[in-house]
């Protein structure tokens, strides 16, 4: 069936970096982003401590939130800014 794709190695880190850097809770983190009717805010933690992926939707969630690019979150090269959120302004809900 081919390869598996890699995985970030940083990702549940950055994902944990940033809801602490915007001082949430997992709740308070999913009503941020608009989806409290649409996932469990339990499935935060699995993404945090890397137990499972999120999908694209979900990595662009974490992105509007915090105001950084996506590929500062999922670019195992690249860090989150210091400041968090970030300048970053994206299309969307808000």
């Amino acid at each position: 069936m081919g390869n598996p794709r890699p995985k970030q190695q940083h990702l549940a880190r950055k994902l944990l970096s940033i809801r602490h850097a915007l001082g949430l809770s997992q709740i308070q983190l999913v009503k941020a982003m608009g989806i409290d009717d649409q996932i469990v805010y339990s499935r935060i933690s699995e993404y945090e401590s890397g137990r499972r992926e999120p999908s694209l939707w979900m990595l662009l969630e974490y992105a509007r939130v915090a105001g950084v690019h996506l590929e500062d979150i999922v670019n195992d090269y690249v860090e989150l800014p210091d400041k968090l959120p970030g300048k970053v302004k994206h299309p969307g809900p808000a």
